[in-house]
């Protein structure tokens, strides 16, 4: 059996589930409105597990790869959480000082899918962190709804925090180069968006359709900005305009990519939502952003 992709679900079902990822319905909402598209012998709950991650179709390195040094740390975040888990991963036969990169979560927790975001950072050269927002909760429950509802229950001024230190954690290493950028996905893309507007020695953000900031935060903005957007993804897309016009007001050097016909999570690899064309075309060109501002 092939691959599903977004092409083979209505649109509409598409944006039922987005809705249901980002919770603005639950799980039983969900099933209720999806109940129209079950046609042909499919279930409501078949479109909903069909729809949803398998971890397996979007591993590229695997956790013991031979070319990467992974472990689970934890830092120190007074002003956050207290005490908080990430992923750390680097080339195994680096020598030297390396570049460091952020990797900021979607709203599940640090999930399979982000460790292997991190470890591809490690393979191309880089010292990625990964925090888990989840930590005062538990860490990522390894399920994908309980997650969602935990996240739910964040303080989000003290998970911005615990990101702040995260950062102050990675560039203060010793083995970190001094140069450090952040990429971040969907609930990260937001998070990238909002630490360019805290950490003024930030070398470059890479959001993923990320909610931003308010227009006033713009001016706070010293980082060269690479940004992704899925050409179909309204929730995220409405609120772009007015951020884009402050920041050229602000003078911030942005690059911006529109990606037509992809849905929000088109880099996911885990869900038929992924554009495998777009997402290799985008990682190239995070890959390329980061080798000029962090390497340079």
């Amino acid at each position: 059996m092939s691959r599903q992709s977004a092409k083979d679900f209505d649109q509409e079902l598409l944006i039922l589930f987005d809705a249901y990822v980002h919770g603005t319905i639950d799980r039983r909402g969900f099933l209720q409105a999806a109940q129209k598209f079950a046609v042909g012998g499919a279930t409501a709950a078949g479109l909903l597990a069909a729809l949803s991650p398998d971890f397996a179709l979007g591993q590229v390195l695997a956790k013991d790869d031979a070319r990467i040094r992974s472990e689970w740390v934890e830092f120190a975040s007074p002003k956050g959480s207290g005490t908080v888990r990430a992923y750390l991963t680097r080339p195994a036969g680096a020598s030297g000082k390396l570049p460091a990169v952020l990797v900021a979560h979607e709203n599940r927790g640090l999930n399979p899918h982000i460790e292997d975001i991190a470890r591809r950072l490690a393979l191309a050269g880089y010292m990625a962190f990964a925090p888990d927002a989840l930590t005062p909760l538990g860490g990522y429950p390894g399920d994908e709804d309980k997650a969602r509802q935990l996240f739910a229950q964040l303080d989000q001024a003290k998970t911005l925090e615990d990101f702040v230190a995260a950062a102050g954690v990675l560039a203060s290493r010793s083995d970190a180069a001094g140069k450090m950028g952040v990429v971040g996905f969907c609930w990260g893309g937001g998070m990238a968006h909002r630490l360019a507007t805290r950490l003024p020695q930030l070398a470059a953000a890479v959001p993923f359709y990320g909610d931003v900031p308010t227009a006033s935060e713009a001016a706070k903005v010293k980082a060269p900005l690479l940004l992704h957007f899925a050409g179909t993804d309204d929730r995220i897309n409405k609120a772009w305009p007015p951020y884009e016009e402050a920041l050229k007001a602000a003078g911030v050097t942005m690059t911006v990519h529109h990606y037509p016909g992809t849905q929000h999570g088109f880099n996911n690899d885990t869900t038929p939502r992924f554009d495998s064309a777009a997402a290799a075309q985008a990682w190239e060109r995070t890959l390329a952003f980061f080798a000029q501002t962090l390497r340079a």
